[in-house]
């Protein structure tokens, strides 16, 4: 899966992509490059990013999703808003990808029930605005795995297929480096839940702060955001191997070559 953010102020490409020509034109290179699938959104959710209004994200995306999906391009919304994903949807979008697991949302599960489409339903607590306060667990994979759980009860009661969920443990928000490493080491109890496992680290804090330079025998400023793809082929390897759905990523080319490797691995001399 990969990303396209029609936004100015996206943590590792904000602006890049903003107008939607560019926004266009990346969204063919990727699929050129072997991107499944094109995750686009209009409005960004680095940590304390604020929100924008309905009318303002889709006028980001729809021109986008439109002229994608025109070239035979399938298309995910990444949206936290049912009015959003349906309009995405009704222009071709075939997948709803909600970050917000529903909570910010009250129509979306009734939205993507009615619009029959997969929807990846995020572990999420609340605001990119507020999300760092909200990183406590007493287990973090017990947690997470109980609260993705709590949502797709609630998404299946409001009419969402079962078979159309998967889930994305929400590497990032409201959770720190170790919450996140706790969660990749630990892919097997979300695939327990019983639906497909997406994963979404690409270019995260939590990888930067690994590869960070050492400086005097202590940690120094995490590599920046655009010098950690080598790492985030590392972890979508790995993610393949473990047998997740899907990676999303920024660099799709060096990615898919990762995630054909870490198939390879998994299958042995299958």
């Amino acid at each position: 899966m990969g990303i396209l953010n029609v936004t100015p102020d996206s943590f590792s490409d904000g602006g890049l992509h903003f107008a939607a020509q560019a926004a266009i034109a990346h969204g063919l290179a990727m699929h050129a490059q072997g991107a499944d699938i094109v995750d686009v959104g209009g409005e960004s959710t680095r940590p304390g990013a604020e929100r924008i209004s309905a009318a303002e994200e889709e006028a980001r995306i729809l021109p986008v999703v439109i002229a994608l999906v025109e070239a035979g391009i399938p298309v995910s919304i990444d949206t936290m808003r049912a009015s959003t994903a349906t309009s995405a949807v009704h222009a071709g979008a075939c997948i709803v990808n909600d970050v917000s697991g529903g909570l910010a949302d009250d129509e979306m599960y009734r939205a993507v029930a009615s619009l029959a489409v997969p929807y990846v339903v995020m572990h999420w607590r609340g605001p990119s605005a507020t999300m760092g306060e909200l990183a406590v667990y007493g287990d973090v994979v017990g947690d997470v795995v109980a609260e993705l759980r709590a949502r797709i009860a609630n998404a299946v009661n409001d009419g969402i297929a079962p078979d159309a969920i998967i889930v994305d443990p929400g590497l990032g928000f409201a959770k720190d480096a170790d919450h996140n490493w706790a969660l990749l080491h630990h892919l097997a109890d979300l695939q327990a839940l019983g639906h497909p496992v997406l994963i979404g680290a690409s270019r995260k804090r939590f990888l930067g702060a690994l590869l960070a330079e050492s400086n005097g025998g202590h940690k120094g400023e995490p590599r920046a955001a655009l010098d950690r793809d080598a790492a985030t082929d590392a972890v979508s390897a790995l993610s393949a191997a473990a047998g997740a759905w899907g990676v999303r990523v920024h660099d799709v080319a060096n990615s898919r070559d990762a995630v054909l490797v870490g198939r390879a691995w998994a299958r042995g001399s299958e």
